[in-house]
C-alpha cells in the first residue's frame, strides 16, 4: 500500500486496521477491506487523474437523503482520491446469486430500490446520458475497437456518420432527464436484510451518474451484461417497476427499454474486446456471446428499427460476434 494512503489511514484512526484486498473490476478504481478498526470500513482509492472521487461524494449524499442505503462516508481526501466507507458486508448480490440464493426476492428488491431512485428528482450537476452521449460511446467500442478486430480495418467516415445517425434516431424519441445510476446490476448492489425497504438494497458505484432515460438501468438489471436472467423475473420486475411508477406510460417504457438495451448491449458486447485488446483482459470476452443475443433480442422490437437496418446494411448476422481472432483469448 502507497504511503500516502497508510497516512490517510493513520490520521482517520484506522491504521492498525487489518487490510483484505478486495477483487479489483474493470476501473481505476481499488477497496480494501479494513477489519479491527474502529468501525467496519472499507479504504476506497479512486486514484486522479484517472478517477474523480467529487461525484462519488455528492451522489452518496443525494442517495441517502432520498432514503436508500449508500455507504456513510467516515472520511475523504478528494485531492488524493482516498475515502474510507461504510462496508456493507461481504456479499454483493452477484455472489449471492453465484452461491445459490433465490433470485427472485433479489431483483425485485433491486427493483423496488430503483424505482425510488427514479422516482425522486436528480441532484445538481449531473452530466447528460442523452442520445448524444450514448452515440459516442457505443461508436467508441463498437467502431474503434469491434469494427476494426471484426473486418481487417478501420470503419469509413461514412460509416461512422451513418452509425451515429442511427443510434440517434433510436433514442431521440425517448429523451428524458432523471438520474441514471449507469451500471445497476448485482455487482454494485448489497443486500441488506435487517434495513426497511428500499433501503434493503445498498447501492455502489454510482460516481458515474447521469440525466437519462429510467430504461436505462432497468436493462441493466435485467438484461445483465454478466450473467442470465430468468424470462420470468425479467417479466416480474420490468411489472413491479411499472406498478411503483404508475405515472409512466408502460408502452412507451418497454420502447425505451428496448431501444436503450439495443445501444447498451451493442456497446459492451464491443466493450469486451477493448478490454482485452487494449488492457490485456481477454477474461471479459466469455461475456461477448450473451451481450450479442441480448442485442438480438432487442432489435427484434420495432423502436430499435434505425440500428436494426443500419446492422443488416453493415454487419451480416455471422459477424455479429466476438471477432474470431478474439476467440482462442476469450477461452
Amino acid at each position: 500500500m502507497k504511503a500516502e494512503a497508510v497516512a490517510f489511514l493513520t490520521e482517520n484512526g484506522f491504521v492498525h486496521a487489518a487490510r483484505q484486498p478486495l477483487p479489483a473490476d474493470a476501473s481505476f478504481r481499488r477497496y480494501t477491506r479494513l477489519v479491527g478498526g474502529p468501525r467496519p470500513a472499507l479504504l476506497m482509492e479512486a486514484p486522479p487523474p484517472q478517477e474523480d472521487l467529487g461525484p462519488f461524494l455528492r451522489i452518496a449524499s443525494h442517495l441517502t437523503e432520498a432514503g436508500l442505503s449508500a455507504p456513510e462516508v467516515l472520511a475523504a481526501d478528494p485531492h488524493q482520491g482516498f475515502a474510507i466507507i461504510e462496508d456493507f458486508g461481504a456479499h454483493t448480490m452477484a455472489q449471492l446469486l453465484d452461491a445459490g440464493a433465490e433470485a427472485a426476492p433479489l431483483y425485485l428488491a433491486a427493483t423496488a430500490a430503483l424505482a425510488r431512485l427514479h422516482a425522486v428528482p436528480p441532484p445538481a450537476e449531473l452530466p447528460a446520458w442523452d442520445a448524444a452521449r450514448m452515440a459516442d460511446t457505443a461508436a467508441a467500442t463498437f467502431l474503434e475497437w469491434w469494427w476494426p478486430a471484426a473486418f481487417g480495418d478501420a470503419p469509413s467516415e461514412a460509416i461512422g456518420e451513418k452509425f451515429g445517425l442511427a443510434i440517434h434516431a433510436m433514442l431521440a424519441p425517448f429523451a428524458a432527464a432523471g438520474f441514471v445510476h449507469r451500471d445497476y446490476f448485482p455487482a454494485n448492489l448489497m443486500p441488506l436484510p435487517d434495513r426497511a425497504p428500499p433501503a434493503d438494497m445498498g447501492l455502489l458505484d454510482f460516481q458515474d451518474a447521469a440525466l437519462g432515460h429510467p430504461a436505462y438501468d432497468l436493462v441493466s438489471l435485467v438484461e445483465d451484461a454478466r450473467r442470465d436472467v430468468d424470462p420470468a423475473i425479467r417479466a416480474a420486475c420490468i411489472s413491479r417497476y411499472l406498478a411503483l411508477r404508475p405515472e409512466l406510460d408502460g408502452q412507451e417504457f418497454r420502447g425505451a427499454m428496448a431501444a436503450h438495451a439495443a445501444q447498451r448491449h451493442l456497446r459492451v458486447a464491443c466493450l469486451w474486446v477493448r478490454l482485452a485488446r487494449r488492457d490485456g483482459k481477454p477474461n471479459y470476452l466469455r461475456h461477448g456471446p450473451r451481450c450479442w443475443a441480448l442485442l438480438g433480442q432487442a432489435l427484434a422490437h420495432q423502436a430499435t428499427a434505425p440500428l436494426a437496418e443500419f446492422l443488416d446494411r453493415h454487419v451480416p448476422p455471422a459477424l455479429r460476434g466476438n471477432p474470431p481472432g478474439l476467440e482462442a483469448e476469450a477461452a
